[in-house]
């Protein structure tokens, strides 16, 4: 087996009383295979954030080949499984139910998470579809409020809990909605597309405009805001908006830079257009939030 090297490794965790969360971001010096095996008994979440790999899971009798934004649910009895890198960064994002916590949860759910939750009750392997889907810009949302979580003790055990069933919850309606692709015809189109929007995340000071981004990536404008709208849930400008509000509140309590900087450092023209932009977002100014962290609950 070719064993690549990793270079770098930043990982983070939250281990809650029956829930246990990651986020890994991994460096590899080549392109190579890696084995885990252990005996957990966990359902777990897994959100690939960026990256594309290769995996075969012993349990599931099955292999996948991934890319980029995509998620799934799966539980096995005992975990084997053997990755390949192929990209020389892979970011990943989980949450690990133990079995009776998910079962409790999930005897709730739609129809497709009850079937999956009657199949964990067995000690059956399995996997919530063949099928991975692509994250939703919502999905993206909530793993970004976990990872920025700035309450802390029994308030922050409480908000992980809740953002974590969130998930859980996203991820059953988005595999109930089994509608055709209208403008995605090909994994070629949604690899394209995905790109996307990784290259408007680097680039959320100064976006390149939709002529731009289209020919940056190689596909036609209709194409691009059709699918982009059909794959994320949300159109390439309120991707961007959503992006930088999150940023900014992310950068006012988290940081002690002030909403000029942070104005211009969200791709702002003005303090005064940012602020406006975040009082029609949140209800409250950027001021305000920073003296009052709770007041900036609004959603649109």
């Amino acid at each position: 087996m070719d064993r690549t090297i990793i270079t770098n490794q930043v990982s983070k965790s939250w281990e809650l009383d029956k829930i246990f969360i990651t986020h890994n971001v991994v460096e590899y010096d080549s392109f190579g295979k890696r084995k885990t095996i252990n005996d957990s008994d966990f359902v777990r979440l897994h959100f690939g954030l960026q990256g594309s790999y290769d995996f075969t899971f012993s349990q599931l009798k099955s292999s996948f080949s991934l890319a980029g934004s995509h998620n799934n649910i799966m539980y096995s009895d005992g975990l084997e499984i053997e990755v390949e890198n192929k990209s020389k960064r892979i970011e990943t994002f989980g949450i690990n139910f133990t079995t009776d916590s998910f079962i409790e949860i999930g005897q709730n759910g739609n129809d497709l998470l009850k079937r999956f939750t009657e199949k964990v009750i067995n000690k059956e392997n399995s996997i919530l579809s063949s099928n991975w889907k692509t994250n939703s810009f919502k999905i993206q949302q909530v793993i970004n409020d976990i990872l920025n979580c700035s309450f802390n003790d029994a308030l922050r055990n409480l908000f992980l809990l809740s953002k974590s069933i969130e998930l859980l919850v996203l991820q059953a309606e988005l595999y109930e909605n089994q509608s055709v692709n209208q403008y995605i015809k090909s994994e070629h189109d949604k690899r394209k597309l995905i790109e996307a929007k990784e290259l408007l995340a680097t680039r959320m000071d100064q976006p390149p405009t939709i002529l731009e981004l289209s020919k940056l990536i190689g596909i036609n404008e209709y194409k691009l805001k059709k699918g982009f709208k059909e794959l994320f849930g949300t159109t390439i400008f309120g991707y961007i908006h959503e992006t930088r509000m999150s940023l900014a509140k992310h950068l006012l309590l988290g940081t002690d830079k002030t909403a000029k900087e942070i104005a211009y450092d969200t791709g702002y023209s003005s303090p005064q257009h940012f602020s406006n932009a975040f009082k029609k977002r949140f209800g409250v100014t950027p001021k305000s939030v920073r003296n009052n962290p709770d007041s900036a609950t609004k959603r649109n």
